[in-house]
Protein backbone atom coordinates (compact mmCIF):
# COMPACT_ATOMS: atom_id res chain seq x y z
CA UNK A 1 0.00 0.00 0.00
CA UNK A 2 1.21 3.45 -0.86
CA UNK A 3 0.08 5.38 2.22
CA UNK A 4 0.30 8.80 0.56
CA UNK A 5 -1.74 7.61 -2.43
CA UNK A 6 -4.31 6.01 -0.14
CA UNK A 7 -4.68 9.21 1.90
CA UNK A 8 -5.08 11.27 -1.28
CA UNK A 9 -7.73 8.84 -2.57
CA UNK A 10 -9.64 9.14 0.71
CA UNK A 11 -9.45 12.95 0.53
CA UNK A 12 -10.90 12.82 -3.01
CA UNK A 13 -14.00 10.87 -1.96
CA UNK A 14 -17.29 12.78 -1.99
CA UNK A 15 -18.16 14.00 1.49
CA UNK A 16 -14.62 13.85 2.84
CA UNK A 17 -14.32 17.52 3.82
CA UNK A 18 -17.77 17.48 5.43
CA UNK A 19 -17.12 14.35 7.52
CA UNK A 20 -13.40 13.97 8.26
CA UNK A 21 -11.29 15.82 10.78
CA UNK A 22 -8.78 13.06 11.54
CA UNK A 23 -7.10 10.09 9.90
CA UNK A 24 -5.03 7.59 11.84
CA UNK A 25 -2.50 5.40 10.05
CA UNK A 26 -0.91 2.16 11.23
CA UNK A 27 2.12 0.73 9.42
CA UNK A 28 2.95 -2.52 11.22
CA UNK A 29 6.37 -3.97 10.42
CA UNK A 30 7.98 -7.31 11.18
CA UNK A 31 9.97 -7.09 14.42
CA UNK A 32 13.41 -8.64 14.71
CA UNK A 33 12.41 -10.19 18.04
CA UNK A 34 9.53 -12.23 19.41
CA UNK A 35 6.89 -10.47 21.45
CA UNK A 36 6.60 -13.58 23.66
CA UNK A 37 10.20 -13.87 24.86
CA UNK A 38 12.29 -11.35 22.86
CA UNK A 39 14.07 -14.20 21.06
CA UNK A 40 15.61 -13.09 17.74
CA UNK A 41 13.30 -13.57 14.73
CA UNK A 42 14.78 -14.21 11.29
CA UNK A 43 11.47 -14.24 9.37
CA UNK A 44 7.69 -14.46 9.74
CA UNK A 45 5.27 -16.37 7.52
CA UNK A 46 2.04 -14.40 7.29
CA UNK A 47 -1.37 -15.23 5.88
CA UNK A 48 -4.67 -13.46 6.31
CA UNK A 49 -8.36 -13.93 5.76
CA UNK A 50 -9.33 -11.19 3.28
CA UNK A 51 -13.05 -11.73 3.73
CA UNK A 52 -12.77 -11.51 7.53
CA UNK A 53 -10.75 -8.29 7.21
CA UNK A 54 -13.39 -6.79 4.91
CA UNK A 55 -16.17 -7.90 7.28
CA UNK A 56 -14.45 -6.26 10.27
CA UNK A 57 -13.85 -3.05 8.30
CA UNK A 58 -17.49 -2.88 7.09
CA UNK A 59 -18.71 -3.41 10.65
CA UNK A 60 -16.40 -0.75 12.09
CA UNK A 61 -17.33 1.76 9.35
CA UNK A 62 -20.87 1.75 10.75
CA UNK A 63 -19.70 3.35 13.98
CA UNK A 64 -20.64 6.95 14.71
CA UNK A 65 -18.33 9.45 13.03
CA UNK A 66 -16.39 6.93 10.91
CA UNK A 67 -16.12 7.91 7.25
CA UNK A 68 -13.90 5.15 5.85
CA UNK A 69 -11.50 2.35 6.79
CA UNK A 70 -8.76 0.91 4.62
CA UNK A 71 -6.89 -2.28 5.60
CA UNK A 72 -4.20 -4.29 3.82
CA UNK A 73 -2.09 -7.15 5.14
CA UNK A 74 0.96 -8.49 3.33
CA UNK A 75 1.36 -12.24 2.90
CA UNK A 76 4.18 -14.71 2.52
CA UNK A 77 7.60 -14.98 4.10
CA UNK A 78 8.58 -11.58 5.47
CA UNK A 79 11.84 -10.41 7.05
CA UNK A 80 12.34 -8.01 9.97
CA UNK A 81 11.64 -4.48 8.79
CA UNK A 82 9.19 -5.56 6.06
CA UNK A 83 5.74 -3.98 6.02
CA UNK A 84 3.14 -6.31 7.51
CA UNK A 85 -0.15 -4.48 8.07
CA UNK A 86 -1.50 -1.12 6.91
CA UNK A 87 -4.62 0.44 8.42
CA UNK A 88 -6.24 3.83 7.88
CA UNK A 89 -9.27 5.05 9.81
CA UNK A 90 -10.83 8.35 8.71
CA UNK A 91 -13.51 10.02 10.79
CA UNK A 92 -14.91 13.15 12.32
CA UNK A 93 -13.33 13.59 15.76
CA UNK A 94 -10.51 11.95 17.69
CA UNK A 95 -12.77 10.26 20.25
CA UNK A 96 -14.50 8.31 17.47
CA UNK A 97 -11.40 7.66 15.37
CA UNK A 98 -9.06 6.60 18.18
CA UNK A 99 -11.51 4.15 19.76
CA UNK A 100 -12.40 2.60 16.40
CA UNK A 101 -8.75 2.44 15.35
CA UNK A 102 -7.69 0.63 18.54
CA UNK A 103 -10.44 -1.98 18.27
CA UNK A 104 -9.90 -2.42 14.52
CA UNK A 105 -6.20 -3.14 15.00
CA UNK A 106 -6.79 -5.59 17.83
CA UNK A 107 -9.57 -7.43 15.99
CA UNK A 108 -7.73 -7.75 12.68
CA UNK A 109 -4.62 -9.04 14.44
CA UNK A 110 -6.69 -11.52 16.50
CA UNK A 111 -9.28 -12.60 13.94
CA UNK A 112 -7.81 -12.21 10.45
CA UNK A 113 -4.00 -12.37 10.46
CA UNK A 114 -1.99 -15.53 11.12
CA UNK A 115 1.77 -15.32 11.78
CA UNK A 116 4.39 -17.99 12.29
CA UNK A 117 7.76 -16.80 13.54
CA UNK A 118 11.04 -18.35 12.49
CA UNK A 119 13.88 -18.06 14.97
CA UNK A 120 17.56 -17.96 14.23
CA UNK A 121 19.23 -21.32 14.61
Amino acid sequence: MDINKTLQELKARPGFTEHVGMMLVHNGVVRGWSRKDHAPVSAVRVSHDNEKMREICREMEQRPGIFAIVAQAEEGLLKPGDDLLFLVVAGDIREHVKATFAELLDRIKAEAVIKQEYHEA
